[in-house]
């Protein structure tokens, strides 16, 4: 039976303002009955803000959004859950002590969960290609795993649309096939798809259609397969993007070196390191790709000096033994970081942009001096930045909290590359980020590496790791493969060995 409306949902003339900003103005657009569409833009375009209004978190300003032909205004998530729309977000809300079957249970409506849950979960998830045990905890699962419970979850209440937030940004590229066959089947069926991410190729592969917002107006409608992913991210910012480009490998000396580091995780449940070796050059930059939950934590807090190690010249910065040295005093001898943790790791959520600067750039920028901060001098660096990098903010004065999420990073990326390390360790240094500042933070590492600083680039997201690293390393189950020239390498052989199915060995000096 075909359905009484064309439309499943409609947006027309949506506006919602906070103090300062006008998030979203006059926005409208349409999806169809199994269609999956992109919803794109740079960071702060409003995405977040809109999708919350049609999920229940928000209400909008003005404006009438319609279901089915029907005036649509949610109160609250549920009322939206109740109307059959369904949030996948990026940010996964699951209980790692807890059951796949009992995280299920506790995020669903109570009516849904009576019955025999667990025969329903196995019965969905296997019909959707997503097979799931019920019974395993949610700690034993890889994030791939955990993303299918999020989906299976929001699957089990029958939704007409689903809302997806960046869905793919922890898979392996096997994995996103899988994701990719279960969002086609679903769209044939006649379930909608709203789709969020910055990776356009896979926008051009996957969505029927996408609408394009840019300072909280849509921009523009198009069909993404019509479009070339540089048009694409055009669309989004405005403006030409120019790609980072490496102009072959300029490896100098050893700047840094890590020798055969084992170590248990501090975490429940962790990863152990094992054996983990590896040289980092002046001039290079090193790419370590990787599926969350692999060591990568625990890997980042021995590079950074948050654990320890011994002995001591088991880690070494320009020939000088830190194993045993805590943050501060490697940023003391040129090393900087940026954790993969934006809120609360990288920067503190209620505190300025000029007190996080002071946090992480005091040491090389000399803002404490006899035990007095500078904060004049902490606010012209931090203005320094937040021009540097187009960082969207209303002031230095105001919160870190009160950014979006790729804008914040930004503005960390910003605040570890102009201090001028001689080594630079950055996890997602792009993650939630646009295209256009994605470029921005490529260019900038490749003329760091350019001056001679060695980089090392934890990621997930293999264009970008391909994109601009000299060697490429695979970080599965704590064990660290040798290091790969970028031309030896392929999206297939990375996919494989961070599945951890490589027939590499790590390495071992």
């Amino acid at each position: 039976m075909e359905p009484a409306n064309e439309y499943l949902l409609e947006l027309d003339g949506i506006t919602k303002a906070f103090p300062g900003v006008l998030a979203n103005d006059d926005v409208s657009f349409r999806v169809g009955h199994g269609e999956i569409h992109a919803l794109l833009g740079e960071n702060g375009a409003g995405k977040s803000t809109l999708v919350k209004m049609i999920y229940g978190v928000l209400r909008p300003d003005s404006g009438v959004m319609h279901l089915h032909g029907e005036t649509y205004a949610p109160a609250n998530p549920a009322e939206a859950r109740a109307h059959g729309i369904g949030m996948v977000f990026q940010h996964f809300s699951l209980f790692e002590a807890l059951t796949v079957s009992e995280n299920i249970e506790l995020g669903i409506n109570p009516e849904l969960a009576k019955g025999d849950l667990r025969s329903r979960i196995v019965e969905v998830s296997t019909y959707y290609g997503l097979t799931l045990d019920p019974d395993r905890l949610i700690g034993d699962l890889s994030v791939g795993q955990r993303q299918r419970v999020e989906i299976v979850r929001c699957l089990l209440q029958n939704p007409r649309l689903i809302i997806m937030d960046e869905p793919t940004s922890v898979l392996t590229p096997q994995e996103v096939d899988v994701l990719f066959a279960t969002l086609r089947k679903l769209g044939e069926e006649g379930c909608s798809i709203l789709y969020i991410s910055h990776k356009l190729e896979e926008i051009r592969a996957l969505c029927h259609r996408a609408t394009i917002l840019r300072g909280g107006r849509v921009v523009a409608t198009c069909t993404p397969a019509e479009e070339t992913a540089k048009s694409l991210a055009e669309l989004m910012i405005g403006q030409v993007v120019t790609p980072a480009k490496r102009e072959g490998s300029h490896a100098g000396d050893v700047r840094f070196r890590m020798k055969n580091v084992t170590l248990p995780s501090t975490h429940p449940f962790g990863v152990d390191l094992e054996n983990v070796t590896l040289d980092l050059r002046g001039g290079e930059i090193v790419g370590i790709a990787g599926v969350a939950g692999n060591g990568q934590e625990e890997l980042m807090e021995v590079l950074i000096g948050e654990r320890t190690v011994s002995p001591p010249d088991a880690i070494e910065l320009d020939g000088e033994a830190i194993g045993a040295r805590w943050p501060d005093q490697r940023r003391i001898l040129g090393m900087c970081c940026v954790p993969e943790e934006r809120h609360g790791h990288a920067a503190i959520p209620g505190m300025s942009l000029v007190e996080n600067a002071v946090l992480s750039a005091r040491v090389r920028k000399s803002f404490v001096r006899h035990g007095f901060i500078s904060l004049s001098g902490a606010e012209t660096y931090s203005k320094d930045v937040v021009k540097t990098f187009d960082v969207r903010t209303a002031g230095v004065d105001h919160p870190a909290g009160s950014l979006s999420g790729g804008n914040l990073q930004k503005f960390i990326m910003g605040r570890e590359i102009m201090q001028a390390p001689t080594v630079l360790v950055a996890a997602q240094p792009t993650w939630g980020v646009d295209a256009g500042a994605a470029a921005a933070i490529h260019n900038a590492l490749v003329e760091l590496a350019k001056g001679g600083a060695a980089i090392l680039i934890i990621s997930q997201d293999l264009d970008e790791l391909l994109a601009i690293s000299d060697r490429i390393a695979v970080i599965a189950n704590g064990r660290l493969t040798q290091p790969r020239d970028v031309a030896e390498v392929t999206v297939e052989s990375i996919g494989t060995s961070m599945g951890g199915q490589s027939g590499q060995e790590p390495v071992h000096a």
